[in-house]
């Protein structure tokens, strides 16, 4: 029997599936004519290497998920599990060769159809004079011994995106992105299971598995796998995938032994339930740190799929320092970010505390000090997450917990606003929604609005010019310096405002001479992530 898809048709729901995701992400842009997804901002991409990789559709988020800055730039996808068209991999490395990059790289999972049309195209924009690399990924671990074919292609393959894209960010040439990539694509091993196959629409499921078998060491593809196991439990399941994994016999192992340092993903193949996953993450933290492996990075999610299988597969890469910056730049930036705003503030200590006292108590800068103390001493236990939601609520919990005040609630509730947008998006013009919500949250239960000479005024003016993200094309430090400017000014607006909120509120004395201590520090704030991020 035919499984039940929610498509408006068989023959174009690849097609479909992409225009979605174009029409839901302003920095995307479909090719006319191809089934090819591409950075809305290319130009931007001028005197760099471009990295386009693809393959079958039904992998989601994979490939066109993973386009973006410091990552792809732009996929060629085909029909579900079936390579796509020589003419459309052509047609992509033309459109980014035309938008002035230096070479392009493409990524290649080691399937037949997907080398040989990716190669075809490759050799014919190398007749145009167009310069053109080609790495193919080959992570399977499943097989102990090699085939002709190699090993095949899966989520590992998302990692070499990352790399890759770091690589490009920061301006290697192309050759030498090719060169490194292949190294770290030898230092990693995929390896999948799976409760039951996955259907192509307008197909039945590709093989059947009684209640009591788990298929190990399937692809992503619906194909079968190296063997059929007894279902058991979780950790038992997790720590067998492991042993296969780094089997010294398996001629697909990955070398992993006690005292390496790893990246691992858990990678959920598209019909997991989300318990389910969190157990397997359990596990797989559980079972290799019981074998002296250090955890560097940890990555759970769906990455790349196979419709809707309902198994998982784990990836592990060997890391070390150099490799996990390209891997975990974003957490490394956000820990600079967070060390100069926590410098910042223990500098301004007396300042703030001197502003504070025309106003009542004068302990605004020593607030803001216990602040920056527990985040200094928080970052001391590890790396932050490299997920700005998940880092916007543990800073939120952190300064509910440490910081005290009325600063400490109303930076709380901002925080865990800020996070919500972030969830499903990072992009410009999510943070500037991200900003939106903190705003909204600290007027809602703070009771203050613009003008009442509070933080509020700092922030309220950033927000105002920070809605220019929300435009195609606008660029990151540009408007956030010009929010900045704004909340600088802002700020030292606040001597002229008769206090409508807070404790300077009650003070007999209409106007106060100095400016708002709360409004200074969250311009302070703001100035020193402007700072981190110019450098």
């Amino acid at each position: 029997m035919t499984s039940k898809k929610l498509v408006n048709s068989v023959a174009g729901c690849a097609d479909d599936a992409l225009a979605g995701l174009v029409a839901c992400n302003p920095n995307l842009q479909l090719l006319q004519g191809h089934r090819v997804a591409l950075r809305s901002d290319l130009d931007s991409l001028k005197g760099r290497v471009a990295l386009l990789s693809g393959g079958g559709s039904g992998h989601e988020p994979a490939h066109a998920g993973f386009i973006g800055k410091g990552m792809l730039t732009g996929v060629i996808a085909g029909a579900v599990f079936t390579s796509p068209a020589v003419g459309s991999i052509l047609a992509a490395i033309r459109a980014v060769a035309q938008a002035g990059t230096v070479g392009t790289l493409l990524i290649v999972k080691n399937y037949t159809g997907d080398r040989l049309n990716f190669g075809l195209a490759r050799e014919q924009a190398r007749a145009e004079g167009i310069p053109v690399e080609m790495v193919v990924i080959g992570d399977d671990s499943a097989f102990t011994v090699l085939k002709k074919a190699g090993r095949r292609g899966l989520c590992g393959t998302v990692l070499i995106h990352k790399v890759a894209g770091a690589l490009a960010e920061a301006g290697v040439g192309l050759e030498e992105i090719a060169k490194q990539v292949n190294v770290v694509a030898k230092a990693m091993g995929t390896l999948g299971v799976s409760l039951s196959s996955c259907s192509v629409p307008g197909s039945k499921p590709t093989f059947e598995l009684s209640a009591d078998e788990v298929e190990l060491g399937l692809g992503i593809h619906g194909e079968a796998g190296v063997r059929r196991i007894k279902m058991a439990t979780a950790d038992e399941i997790v720590k067998l995938m492991l042993d296969h994994m780094t089997n010294t016999t398996n001629a697909s192992h990955v070398p992993v032994q006690p005292g390496s340092s790893v990246v691992m993903m858990v990678n959920n193949l598209g019909g997991l339930s989300f318990l389910e996953l969190g157990i397997i993450a359990d596990a797989t933290v559980r079972s290799l740190e019981g074998r002296g492996v250090k955890i560097a990075r940890a990555l759970v999610g769906t990455f790349m799929s196979a419709l809707e299988m309902p198994g998982i597969s784990l990836t592990l890469l060997l890391v070390d320092e150099p490799l996990l910056k390209l891997i975990g730049s974003a957490s490394k930036r956000m820990a600079l970010v967070l060390e100069r705003v926590c410098s910042t503030l223990l500098g301004l200590e007396e300042h703030l505390n001197a502003l504070d006292r025309a106003a009542g108590d004068g302990d605004c800068g020593t607030t803001h000090s216990r602040a920056a103390r527990a985040i200094q001493e928080w970052l001391k236990e590890g790396p932050p997450p490299a997920s700005p939601a998940q880092l916007l609520s543990k800073l939120s919990v952190l300064l509910l917990e440490k910081m005290g005040g009325s600063s400490g609630a109303l930076y709380g509730l901002f925080l865990t606003a800020a996070a919500q947008p972030l969830k499903a998006k990072t992009s410009l013009p999510a943070w500037s929604a991200a900003m939106d919500a903190g705003l909204e949250a600290m007027q809602k239960y703070g009771k203050a609005a613009p003008g009442d000479r509070t933080m509020l005024d700092s922030l309220w003016a950033a927000g105002q010019e920070l809605q220019a993200w929300k435009s195609p094309g606008a660029d990151l430090l540009q408007v956030l310096t010009k929010a900045v400017k704004s909340a600088e000014a802002a700020a030292e607006a606040t001597k002229n405002m008769e206090a409508g909120a807070g404790r300077a509120s009650y003070i007999s004395s209409a106007r106060l001479e100095q400016p708002d201590p709360g409004a200074v520090a969250a311009a302070a704030i703001l100035r020193a992530i402007l700072e981190v991020l110019q450098s």
